[in-house]
């Protein structure tokens, strides 16, 4: 990775119970979508209330941004992947408990070269000319939904999300689309889906299998683990996947066989990705592709993967899911509709700093962005005040 993780995630998690304490509103879990179904291929679509219908401009004042009459900003509505979810829903816990400038443990801004005396979110929402909150929280609310990317792309088109989390290109969540103009895409880290299978399987000698294996398994050629190596458990494979419409099998499956549409045969299809990392643990005899930030879930087990003559590993310092040949890496999206307006635009930003990197993305072991990237996502967002 490009961040020292380890280091980071301990630095995260001593501000953990302050984060969730003042996040208001920040997991809105209540409508995520159902954990599985077999052969299902349901949308897989939150319950999230849908947020008032903003133009969402680049030109929209804060004025115009407030609700009738209560001279606040309206909450921030993200929605959509769980590969996306966990780089969100922290910075989602950041935003809304508003630490102040004190508080260097929790919003150490000296670190970053920002010299300011302004809580974490009132720093960030004046920077496109939204007043402090102060002690009375952020300037508006930040709150993240949780369901799959199809549904995060397809909210934020209809105007239910003011962003759309998405960890597959929305050409390919929407492939019906005429145009997709008024999409802004903006890219906030990239992970590196990795092969893995239940911890039985790894302890039984499977060190890892071909980009032709990969495929066989996912169209039904291969049953046993015995066909892979025989010195493996008789034992039927159980392939699992992600529903249609999820972002990480869409990757997947447009990364693998070269077509987002391409059907696969999977044994069971999960809506979220930790229902999927679950059902791995507790079968002794899956396989399934994964998002990097759910490896950490006890009797899930990473392989390496052979593809095309390079042998990618997890971990590996020289041929790593970072890698940029590795074949199933992909880009993770916040999708906006019809411009960038300020309110989103202040979100993003926080997420796309080095601030943001290494706070939001590195510790949920996803791949942060490097300086050439950074400047090409902020270059997508209004200009501050």
């Amino acid at each position: 990775m490009t961040q020292d993780s380890e280091k980071l995630s301990d630095r995260v998690s001593r501000r953990t119970f302050i984060a969730t304490t003042g996040a208001t509103g920040a997991a809105a879990i209540a409508g995520c979508s159902s954990g599985s179904s077999s052969e299902s291929e349901g949308d897989g679509s939150s319950s999230d209330g849908a947020s008032d219908d903003d133009s969402d401009s680049e030109e929209m004042t804060e004025a115009e941004e407030t609700e009738s009459g209560s001279g606040a900003p309206t909450a921030l509505e993200s929605g959509g992947s769980s590969t996306v979810y966990p780089i969100m829903n922290t910075a989602s816990s950041y935003w809304n408990a508003n630490r102040p400038a004190s508080d260097t443990e929790y919003w150490p801004h000296g670190e970053y070269g920002i010299e300011t005396d302004k809580a974490l979110a009132d720093y960030w929402a004046g920077l496109y000319g939204f007043e402090a909150g102060g002690e009375e929280g952020p300037p508006f609310q930040f709150t993240v939904g949780l369901s799959h990317s199809g549904t995060g792309v397809e909210k934020v088109m209809n105007g239910q999300h003011d962003i759309g989390n998405s960890s597959g290109n929305v050409e390919d969540e929407l492939p019906d689309r005429d145009s997709y103009d008024q999409f802004v895409d903006h890219v906030v880290g990239v992970d590196g889906q990795p092969i893995v299978v239940s911890s039985e399987i790894a302890d039984a000698g499977l060190e890892g299998i071909t980009g032709q294996q990969l495929k066989d398994l996912y169209k039904g050629r291969i049953s046993n683990w015995q066909e892979i190596d025989s010195s493996l458990p008789d034992r039927e494979v159980q392939v699992l996947g992600r529903v249609k419409g999820s972002g990480t099998r869409t990757s997947f499956v447009s990364n693998v066989f070269g077509n987002p549409e391409e059907d696969t045969t999977v044994a069971n299809r999960f809506g979220q990705n930790q229902r999927l990392a679950q059902a791995i643990a507790q079968a002794d005899n899956a396989i399934s592709y994964l998002a990097l930030a759910f490896l950490d879930t006890d009797g899930v087990t990473p392989i390496a993967l052979e593809w095309e003559g390079t042998t990618y590993a997890y971990g590996d310092d020289e041929n790593g899911l970072d890698s940029t040949s590795y074949p199933l890496s992909r880009d993770l999206h916040c999708y906006t509709w019809e411009g960038t307006s300020k309110k989103e635009a202040a979100v993003i930003n926080m997420v796309l700093h080095d601030f943001g990197q290494d706070l939001f993305v590195a510790p949920n072991d996803y791949f942060t962005l490097g300086k050439r990237r950074q400047e090409e996502e902020k270059a997508k967002l209004p200009d501050q005040v």
